[in-house]
């Protein structure tokens, strides 16, 4: 098959992701060929990351969250002016509308609680109760774990300088007893995904007696 000269000719170029390793917190950058490389680090200061499985690229350690999302966010563009394409966290994505995870946050509980208004069976509370407290990924552990990265890094801080560490610390027990309430939510949405109605709960269905059988008795031979 020949090439029009009316079409566009394509480049395959490695697929390159950028995203926040959930264990690690680090900012990672994986795929892309040498050249995805270089632009990694000269756009945005990523620094090589040998691994048993496969090279990766990485932002340093400690860096300033706002500092990773600017450097990542500049990695990104100028891989794609170079034509790669790249997938780029949108929680590390600076040109995103002000305040937009916020709105969007708030439109997807205000759904949540829509939902819930909703639901008229014991499958449609256990979905809604999943996404509230599922482990690692429901929004009570998330939230928790937002708590913990607070009240450790302020507790720190607060007995650096001398201070009383009390406030951090009732943070600390607010935080605990939270994620026990997650566990226990977690727990009850188990009962009601695994409780299934029988016919004769139904209020006002009774359940008729079993009929006659009209089948002839089988004769011994």
């Amino acid at each position: 098959m020949t090439r029009r000269d009316d079409e566009p000719t394509f480049f395959a170029l490695d697929y390159v992701t950028i995203t926040r390793d959930p264990r690690t917190r680090l900012v990672v950058a994986i795929g892309g060929d040498p050249r995805a490389a270089g632009i990694l680090q000269t756009a945005g200061g990523f620094h090589s990351a040998p691994s048993v499985s496969r090279d990766y690229h990485r932002l340093p350690h400690h860096m300033p969250v706002e500092h990773q999302r600017h450097s990542a966010t500049a990695a990104a563009h100028a891989l794609l002016l170079a034509g790669y394409s790249v997938h780029l966290d949108p929680s590390l994505n600076t040109l995103t509308a002000p305040d937009g995870d916020r709105q969007a946050a708030h439109r997807y509980l205000d759904q949540l609680a829509e939902r819930a208004r909703a639901a008229e069976t014991d499958q449609d509370v256990a979905t809604v109760l999943a996404e509230i407290a599922a482990p690692e990924e429901g929004l009570l552990p998330q939230l928790v774990q937002s708590l913990i990265s607070t009240w450790a890094t302020w507790g720190k801080h607060r007995r650096e300088v001398g201070l009383d560490e009390e406030p951090a610390d009732q943070l600390m027990e607010i935080t605990s007893s939270l994620s026990n309430h997650a566990r226990r939510i977690t727990q009850i949405r188990n009962q009601a995904a695994r409780h299934t109605p029988s016919p004769s709960a139904a209020p006002g269905r009774a359940v008729p007696p079993p009929a006659p059988s009209t089948a002839p008795s089988a004769r011994r031979r």
